[in-house]
């Protein structure tokens, strides 16, 4: 998928080309490694729904393995890579983005470390990465937990692990996800972008992503302004999940995103997504409520997950589980 020609790109979808040349200077940042962390974090969910850490505790050559080995998957040729395909549920997909129409200038793998899957459809050294993905997924995990754990000291919420127990559940659904957007030289039609990937939140309770440095990362603001996220391949970005939203009430909202195609260089993103066991019972937590009637009905992850299989990017799956709406 190192290119598609023109007549490929014309089902893909643009958008008029209103950014300014420079990157947001507003987005948060917050060091793990400072006291005034978990302050930050709150802040940052309740402002933005997203924020990039630093100090995280991932060590970049673990980063920087992996997605060397990523990169070189993605550098086969297309009837090998489709060998580890269809992603259904795991595995490798290309364009087409869930099941309902959604196509963007993406090549993805969907994966799981719990999975039974057959690593050797990823090429000649399917055990190396295996093994890099394994400890990877690992290493970002437990920022994760260590990240909700935070935000629950900061919430003054008595049971440090309300969140990321959920996590650390065996029976936890956490996807991996390693999106690949090549370089796409033709994307400039009469001054409009191509949309890499389509705008949406994720449904799981939060999102751990990094990125090559490579731009394309874009964020939606509550004032209805798209703003670009400057790369970093040093950082991870954080993102609040629905989930997550729906545990807080409200309070903390899943940040809309999208990723535009970038004309002269390739983007890998690497991105966890942290979702409980399919059992688990989401609903606002009865510490957070004080007082105030929940937004939402109770709903299980399955439920959720289910739900979201009959969606499109863009739409409000949390709409169907909304009490306001269903009064």
């Amino acid at each position: 998928m190192a290119s598609l020609s023109k007549t490929t790109t014309e089902q893909y979808s643009y958008i008029k080309n209103r950014m300014a040349s420079t990157f947001a200077s507003t987005i948060p940042i917050v060091d793990l490694s400072k006291p005034d962390a978990k302050t930050l974090i709150v802040n940052a969910c309740e402002e933005f729904g997203f924020f990039k850490v630093i100090n995280h505790g991932v060590p970049m050559e673990a980063i920087s393995r992996l997605e060397t080995e990523a990169l070189k998957f993605f550098s086969l040729p297309l009837n090998e890579k489709e060998k580890a395909g269809p992603p259904n549920p795991f595995g490798y997909g290309s364009k087409r983005i869930g099941h309902n129409g959604d196509v963007g200038w993406v090549e993805y793998l969907l994966l799981n470390n719990n999975q039974e899957h057959d690593f050797s459809l990823y090429g000649k050294n399917h055990e190396k990465f295996r093994c890099l993905l394994n400890s990877y997924m690992c290493s970002v995990k437990k920022m994760a937990c260590d990240i909700l754990e935070l935000m629950a000291e900061g919430l003054k919420i008595q049971q440090k692990n309300v969140f990321s127990k959920l996590l650390r559940d065996k029976e936890s659904d956490s996807v991996f996800r390693v999106n690949h957007y090549p370089a796409c030289p033709e994307l400039a039609v009469n001054g409009e972008n191509m949309i890499g990937f389509g705008e949406h939140t994720d449904p799981q309770i939060i999102s751990l992503l990094r990125s090559n440095n490579t731009s394309g990362l874009q964020i939606y603001l509550r004032d209805g302004s798209w703003i670009s996220v400057p790369p970093d391949h040093n950082s991870f970005f954080i993102n609040v999940g629905d989930s997550l939203q729906v545990m807080t009430n409200g309070r903390f909202r899943s940040v809309r995103h999208r990723v535009l195609a970038n004309g002269f260089k390739s983007r890998l993103s690497m991105i966890y997504f942290g979702g409980p066991p399919l059992s688990e019972k989401i609903a606002p937590l009865p510490s957070l409520m004080k007082g105030k009637e929940s937004l939402y009905k109770e709903f299980t992850w399955f439920e959720y997950k289910n739900s979201t299989y009959g969606s499109r990017l863009a739409d409000n799956r949390l709409g169907h589980f909304e009490r306001i709406a269903a009064s």
